[in-house]
């Protein structure tokens, strides 16, 4: 079995300490008991989604308005997005979605971070909720070794708990986790862990005390694309002409194990699959059906190893770097595409709205830094925005062809953001059409103002008086002008006129010559 490394060998026994720390020091949440606790782990990604679906009963005297999440800190410092949906009844039916905020409850041990999920109605005295929380992490997976060769496979480590942790005791619960294939090293052996092909399942536990913690560890081979931005910039342009111009600049590397040695271009080229097994060559885009005039490309121009599929319900564009990225490596290019202005732009309540996505169309990408910029035509005014997150929000002005104020500019910045941020956001303005006319206006105008003054100037006397020293000399030269170029043309009419005389004598002398021959 490989060994674990460092951070991780280090991180168990804190986190064993802290949660019986908490155990002894909080007070236990006895009102409610988690019936039962499934719990299903996906690291086929370098994204971890981890799906909790919660059984409750409320065993309390008094309702219950809220449910307690807890979560190790080494993992809520890598959250980053987290959503519960939750129905009350003993069939699961329908769920609606529960408001999410970070809480503090009193006595609770600080090596844990506890989210609070907010009923709709108060849970009564032996009612059941079905409660769903969907946890999503980012650089949870670790590499190890850190660095690999270019033949070599990449291996990373997962942490987690065979138990769930929970402030409320647990009376069944399960596990399951799937790997995305290929070989594992080890995991953490069980009596009732099981590996079935690209599954490892950890069976039924119960009766279990809350702040209940058992740390399993998978060391396991992933060689999907570990895909990090460091930074995108998306930028979203309105023109009321129809047009809705997308522009996303791009920092991208590969957040895996690091390349160790040289690379080979030969090897690659000739086995990518065995000497290249870690690395990615290229990404998927998903485009809205109506994407026009896409273009890709980097500083030194257009990269043409792009493809594009596209057709009435769906728009691909697969994304293909200049070369291939192992881990450490980073590439930076453009994409760009056109929307048309009615699928995007409505009109409601006197205010026109933006209804577009905010993240970033390229699958399973992780975002640290997204800035998101809409610029609206200028003249807009009463701007408001309206985010399924929160978002830091601020407003700067840009300056285009024939802006005289500049546009208005609506400034979004999100950090760590994944596929799950990819919701629709609302950017409400008030424009008014007759602002159109500007620009169109503004060129008229121009060219009108041109021709005129050229009219003017060709048509004007610029001299200040018919008496002063430049006006006369000017009429002189004008006058030595004239006589130059008559006399220049009488000069060459009489010499064509001596010319044809000559011509006149040859011939008459030549044909008299012929006849007295004959």
């Amino acid at each position: 079995m490989a060994t674990p490394p460092l951070p991780l060998r280090r991180a168990t026994p804190l986190l064993l300490l802290a949660v019986l720390v908490g155990a002894l020091a909080s007070t236990t949440r006895a009102d409610l008991v988690i019936t039962r606790a499934d719990r299903r782990v996906d690291l086929t990604s370098h994204i971890v989604r981890v799906l909790a679906s919660l059984k409750v009963e409320n065993v309390g005297p008094d309702p219950v308005s809220q449910v307690l999440l807890s979560f190790p800190n080494i993992q809520a410092k890598n959250l980053a997005a987290i959503r519960a949906f939750g129905t009350e009844g003993k069939v699961k039916g329908p769920s609606t979605v529960l408001p999410i905020e970070v809480v503090q409850p009193s006595g609770a041990p600080p090596e844990l971070t506890f989210f609070s999920a907010l009923l709709p109605k108060p849970l009564e005295k032996g009612k059941i909720l079905h409660l769903d929380v969907l946890t999503v992490f980012t650089h949870s997976l670790q590499p190890f070794p850190e660095e690999i060769t270019q033949a070599e496979a990449q291996l990373v480590v997962y942490q987690d708990s065979a138990h769930y942790l929970s402030p409320y005791p647990v009376k069944v619960q399960t596990l399951a986790i799937r790997l995305p294939g290929g070989r594992v090293e080890s995991y953490t052996r069980h009596p009732s862990a099981k590996l079935v092909d690209s599954e490892l399942k950890y069976g039924s536990s119960e009766e279990l005390p809350p702040f209940s913690y058992l740390p399993v560890i998978v060391h396991f081979e992933n060689n999907n694309p570990f895909a990090v931005a460091k930074e995108v910039i998306r930028e979203i342009e309105i023109s009321h002409w129809g047009n809705v111009q997308i522009t996303e600049y791009y920092n991208i590397a590969h957040g895996g194990a690091r390349l160790k040695g040289e690379f080979s271009r030969i090897d690659y080229q000739s086995r990518p699959y065995v000497r290249g097994v870690s690395s990615f060559r290229n990404l998927i885009a998903r485009l809205p059906p109506r994407a026009h005039s896409i273009y890709y490309r980097d500083e030194i121009g257009n990269i043409s190893t792009s493809h594009l599929w596209s057709d009435s319900k769906k728009t691909h564009l697969e994304i293909e770097p200049r070369f291939p990225l192992f881990g450490g490596w980073q590439t930076t290019f453009t994409v760009g595409y056109g929307l048309p202005l009615e699928d995007f732009v409505f009109y409601s309540d006197g205010k026109r709205f933006l209804n577009i996505t905010f993240g970033s169309p390229i699958e399973e990408i992780l975002i640290e830094k997204l800035i998101v910029k809409v610029v609206l035509p200028e003249g807009s005014k009463d701007i408001e925005v309206s985010a399924p997150f929160p978002t830091n929000q601020s407003q700067e002005v840009k300056y285009s062809h024939l802006d005289i104020v500049g546009r208005p500019v609506v400034v979004l910045e999100k950090p760590d953001v994944i596929p799950e941020h990819n919701l629709y956001f609302q950017v409400y303005y008030k424009f008014n059409n007759i602002s159109l006319l500007r620009e169109p206006l503004m060129l008229i105008t121009g060219f009108f103002l041109l021709f005129v003054a050229c009219i003017v100037y060709m048509r004007t006397d610029m001299s200040i008086s018919k008496s002063s020293p430049s006006y006369l000399a000017k009429l002189q030269w004008d006058e030595v002008h004239n006589y130059l170029a008559c006399r220049s043309y009488t000069l060459r009419v009489n010499g064509l006129a001596e010319n044809c005389f000559i011509s006149a004598c040859n011939y008459f002398f030549f044909w008299s010559s012929f006849r007295h021959v004959i």
